[in-house]
C-alpha cells in the first residue's frame, strides 16, 4: 500500500484551508477561461457572420445576373417564336383568301358572270360607242334640218287589247 507522502496528490503537503484556495483559484481560472473562450467565440462569430453575409451577397448577385441573362434569353426565344408563328398565320392565312377568291371567280364564271376586268373592258367599248353615236348623232342632225324643214310627227303604236275567250 502507498502512504500519503508517496502518492501525487497535489493538495498531499497542504493544509485544507491552502487546498481550498487552491481549488478556489483553479475555479476562478477555469471560469475566466470559459468567459474568454466565450468571448472569442462572439468575436469570432461576428467575423464569421459578416464573412457568411458577404458571401451570401456575392452568392446573390450571381444568381440574379444569370437569372436576369436567362430570363432576357427567354423572353428573346419567345418573341422569335411569336414572330414565326405570326408569319406562318399570315402566310396561311394568305394562302385561305387566295383560294376564296379562286372559288368564288369559278363559281361566278360557271354562273356567267363576268369578271372585274371583262366588265371595264366592256364599260370602255360602251363609252367609246356612246361617244361615237353622239358624233354621228350631231352630223345627222346637221344634215336633216338643213334637208327638211320640219319633220313629220311619229305616230304613237296602238294598243291591242284581247277579248276574252268566249
Amino acid at each position: 500500500m502507498a502512504t500519503k507522502s508517496d502518492s501525487k496528490d497535489p493538495g498531499a503537503g497542504m493544509s485544507s484551508a491552502q487546498f481550498a484556495d487552491v481549488v478556489k483559484e483553479s475555479a476562478q481560472q477555469i471560469w475566466l477561461a470559459g468567459l474568454g473562450a466565450f468571448s472569442k467565440a462572439q468575436q469570432e462569430g461576428g467575423k464569421v457572420f459578416e464573412a457568411l453575409v458577404k458571401e451570401g451577397v456575392g452568392l446573390q448577385r450571381k444568381t440574379q445576373a444569370a437569372t436576369e441573362e436567362k430570363l432576357t434569353e427567354a423572353s428573346s426565344r419567345m418573341a422569335n417564336m411569336a414572330k414565326d408563328l405570326s408569319s406562318q398565320a399570315a402566310g396561311q392565312w394568305d394562302k385561305l383568301e387566295g383560294i376564296f377568291e379562286q372559288r368564288v371567280r369559278r363559281a361566278l364564271q360557271n354562273l356567267g358572270v363576268p369578271a372585274h376586268g371583262e366588265m371595264a373592258a366592256l364599260q370602255a367599248r360602251v363609252d367609246e360607242l356612246e361617244r361615237q353615236l353622239a358624233a354621228l348623232s350631231g352630223a345627222r342632225r346637221g344634215t336633216r334640218t338643213a334637208g327638211r324643214s320640219a319633220a313629220p310627227a311619229a305616230k304613237a303604236p296602238r294598243k291591242r287589247v284581247r277579248k276574252p275567250a268566249a
